[in-house]
């Protein structure tokens, strides 16, 4: 998928981009690689004021970027409302610039839309869950700029590096998460 392939500039016809962060962008891309109407996902660096960075440069919080997943999907099967629930579900939306032990504003909890329909969607969401948690969700709303593909080492990481240390401990709990919370929501395997 993203390795061979990278996502082009637009999404291909009849499909929307979602572009979202919410800690390491590992996590998301495992999570949402999984999701059924979800045809591609790439992590990448978003928002920032650096062109092309490296992950060195955005881990330095320099650049403004934020570790990102843009995700490609057919609306057809799946709504940008829906893939929300999942973002906000497996992320800590009150957690200011981190999530977990990652720390700094390349970790920040944000969505970049891309039009002012995903906007108005992820504004409704949040207004929704909001009583759920007991903290300020802190996530930001711009729009979606400046986005970057990482480097192709990050594309699929987790399907690829399971036993790291990291993926065992912090990527695979939000992956099973994702599979209890949204079992009806898996991709199906395919015949």
């Amino acid at each position: 998928m993203s390795i061979a392939h990278p996502l082009g500039p637009v999404p291909r016809p009849g499909h929307e981009f979602a572009t979202l962060g919410g800690g390491c962008f590992w996590c998301l891309e495992a999570v949402y690689e999984e999701v059924e109407g979800v045809v591609d996902v790439e992590s990448g660096y978003a928002g920032g004021h650096v062109a092309a960075p490296s992950y060195a440069q955005v881990c330095s919080g320099a650049t403004g970027h934020a570790e990102v997943v843009r995700v490609e999907f057919d609306p057809k099967v799946i709504g940008y409302r829906e893939i929300l629930e999942v973002f906000f579900a497996i992320h800590d939306p009150t957690q200011l610039n981190r999530q977990g032990n990652d720390i700094g504003t390349q970790y920040r909890s944000v969505v970049f839309y891309h039009s002012d329909e995903q906007r108005r969607t992820a504004e409704q969401i949040v207004r929704e869950i909001a009583p759920q948690f007991d903290a300020e969700i802190v996530t930001q709303m711009v729009p979606a700029a400046n986005y970057f593909r990482a480097e192709d080492y990050h594309q699929e990481y987790f399907r690829h590096n399971p036993a790291q240390g990291y993926c065992m401990f912090v990527v695979a709990p939000k992956v099973e998460k994702f599979r209890r919370t949204f079992a009806a929501r898996r991709k199906r395997p395919r015949a």
